[in-house]
């Protein structure tokens, strides 16, 4: 039988918790919305298939990667995604239902904690940082070491641009598992959780193409709420 990453071990009960978490909230929209009725049942089947997700999460690089933390709060969709699927919620409604229930577990953490990790986020601190991880996971010595693993460039604002910086994926990890594992048609419900998950944050997000949708890159481009209108 695989084995989890000891990377991942180490934080599997955090990940557990997120899941039952997310179920909880999940739950109405489960029985009002998709018409299921057995949800004790959903639940152990999602949970179920979230022990199979870790032991495909793909290993790159650990603490040392940013995108380490990016797979631990978003490859569980995946599970949820995987049930449903084979209890016949239509992929729209699917996505409908993770959107929210993520939107959801994100305001369960306070305003100010939300806020303060924004700003984290966009400080010319961690903006340097991701420069230097932006030009490692280019090298043809990282990519053999971690093929799964995003590929991107940090994208620094022109005349008239109206962001604070921006990432372009070339290669996604989401991608590459989603492939790996027959995931395709369910991949776009991790594309859409991105939006929310910075707004909960106090950044906005603006995003054109995506490489699941068929685009050379993925365009992410950040500025703070409230700055540019």
């Amino acid at each position: 039988m695989a084995e989890i990453h000891p990377f991942y071990e180490q934080y599997r009960g955090a990940m557990e918790a997120a899941m039952h978490q997310r179920l909880d909230l999940a739950e109405p929209m489960l029985r009002e919305r998709a018409h299921l009725t057995e949800i004790d049942r959903i639940r152990r089947e999602v949970m179920d298939e979230f022990a199979i997700v870790l032991t495909q999460m793909p290993y790159v690089g650990g603490a040392a990667s940013r995108m380490s933390d990016v797979f631990m709060r978003l490859t569980g969709f995946m599970a949820t995604s995987r049930v449903l699927r084979r209890h016949g919620v239509p992929l729209p409604l699917i996505r409908e239902i993770e959107r929210e229930t993520h939107k959801a577990q994100l305001l369960t953490v306070p305003e100010a904690e939300r806020l303060a990790a924004g700003n984290q986020f966009m400080s010319p601190e961690n903006q340097t940082l991701l420069r230097e991880q932006a030009a490692k996971s280019t090298t043809a010595s990282h990519q053999a070491e971690f093929p799964e693993d995003f590929v991107y460039d940090f994208i620094e604002p022109g005349p008239g641009d109206n962001f604070e910086f921006g990432i372009n994926y070339r290669a996604c990890g989401f991608c590459k598992f989603a492939g790996r594992h027959g995931d395709k048609e369910i991949l776009p419900n991790i594309c859409g959780l991105d939006f929310d998950a910075y707004a909960a944050r106090g950044i906005h997000l603006d995003r054109t193409q995506t490489l699941a949708g068929g685009a050379s890159h993925c365009n992410f481009r950040f500025s703070r709420m409230g700055r540019d209108g």
